[in-house]
C-alpha cells in the first residue's frame, strides 16, 4: 500500500553580527524514483535570493542561491508532498564472482574515503564475516547486524564532521555514522555501496492528518544486481516511511544545506522537520 506524506523541512542560519552576503546550495527536494513519486515541491528562501536549479552528478536536485544584501538570518523552507511505496521484493541477488564485472561501472561507490574507512579494530572483525558469507547479501546482513548490535544510537554523540572510524571507536553515533560505517565495511569486501539522505516518518503506522516531528535521515544502498536499500540505524529495509532526497558516495556529496558567508562573527544553524501523513 502506498503512503502520501507532506514534509516541511526548515533550516538556516542566524548571524549574530550580521552577514554581508552568502552563497549556498540546498539539497532538500525529494527525488522521483521507482519507489516514490514527488507530487509537488517548493523551496522558499528568505531573504529573497538569486537562484538556479540543476541536477548534480549523482542525480540529486540542487538549488544554488546567492544573497547579496546584508542580512541577520537565512531561512530555507522546503515543502514537499511525496507518495511512497513499500519496499519491492528482491530478486535472487548476485554471487561474489559477479561483483568484479561491475567494479569499473560502480568504481565511485568502492572508494575507501576517510568518511567511511573502517578503523583497525573493526577491520580485524571483517575477514571472518566475509569467510562465513556465501553471498554478498549474507555478508551485508552479518555486517549490518554487527554494527547495529555494537554501536549505540546516541544523538549528540558525534558531529557532522565525524568519520566512521571515530564513531566505531566510541561505539556511538547517529544515522550518518551508521551509514558511513556500513558503507565502509561493504566497500572493503568489494560491494558497491552509496550514501542516501532523506527523511523518515518516526511512526510505524502514522495517523492520517497528524503532524509529527520528523527527522532528516541517512541509510545505505548497495549493489545486488540492482540497488538495494538497508537502514542500518533501525535494522530495516527502507519502505514507505522513508523519503529519498539525495544520493552520493558519502555525506560530503549531499548535505541538505551548505555554503559560505561573509560576516565578522560566527553563525548558528537551526533545523526542524515536520512530517504529516496525508493518506
Amino acid at each position: 500500500m502506498t503512503m502520501q506524506m507532506r514534509i516541511k523541512h526548515t533550516t538556516g542560519y542566524v548571524y549574530p553580527e550580521g552577514a554581508v552576503a552568502s552563497y549556498n546550495e540546498a539539497r532538500m527536494t525529494p527525488m522521483t524514483t521507482a519507489g516514490q513519486y514527488v507530487l509537488r515541491s517548493r523551496l522558499d528562501i528568505t531573504p529573497t535570493p538569486w537562484s538556479f536549479e540543476y541536477r548534480d552528478y549523482w542525480g540529486s536536485s540542487v538549488t544554488s542561491f546567492e544573497v547579496h544584501d546584508p542580512h541577520d538570518a537565512l531561512t530555507v523552507v522546503a515543502t514537499s508532498t511525496v507518495e511512497t511505496s513499500p519496499a519491492a521484493d528482491r530478486g535472487d541477488g548476485v554471487a561474489w564472482g559477479d561483483l568484479a564485472a561491475v567494479a569499473d561501472e560502480w568504481c565511485e561507490f568502492l572508494v575507501d574515503s576517510p568518511w567511511v574507512r573502517p578503523s583497525a579494530d573493526l577491520l580485524e572483525r571483517l575477514p571472518a564475516l566475509r569467510e562465513a558469507a556465501a553471498t554478498p547479501a549474507d555478508y551485508v546482513a552479518a555486517a549490518a547486524a554487527l554494527l547495529h548490535a555494537e554501536v549505540v544510537y546516541q544523538p549528540g554523540s558525534t558531529v557532522v564532521t565525524t568519520v566512521a572510524a571515530d564513531a566505531w571507536d566510541s561505539r556511538a553515533g547517529v544515522c550518518q555514522d551508521f551509514a558511513h560505517l556500513l558503507i565502509g565495511v561493504l566497500r572493503w569486501a568489494g560491494i558497491p555501496a552509496r550514501y542516501v539522505s532523506g527523511y523518515l516518518h518516526p511512526a510505524t503506522d502514522p495517523e492520517i492528518g497528524e503532524p509529527v516531528e520528523g527527522e532528516s535521515h541517512a541509510w545505505v544502498e548497495w549493489w545486488d544486481g540492482e540497488w538495494t536499500g538497508w537502514d542500518v540505524t533501525n535494522d530495516v529495509v527502507p519502505g514507505e516511511q522513508h523519503v529519498i532526497v539525495a544520493r552520493g558516495r558519502d555525506y560530503a556529496d549531499n548535505p541538505p544545506l551548505r555554503g559560505i558567508y561573509a560576516t565578522p562573527g560566527e553563525s548558528e544553524m537551526f533545523v526542524t522537520v515536520e512530517i504529516t501523513r496525508l493518506r
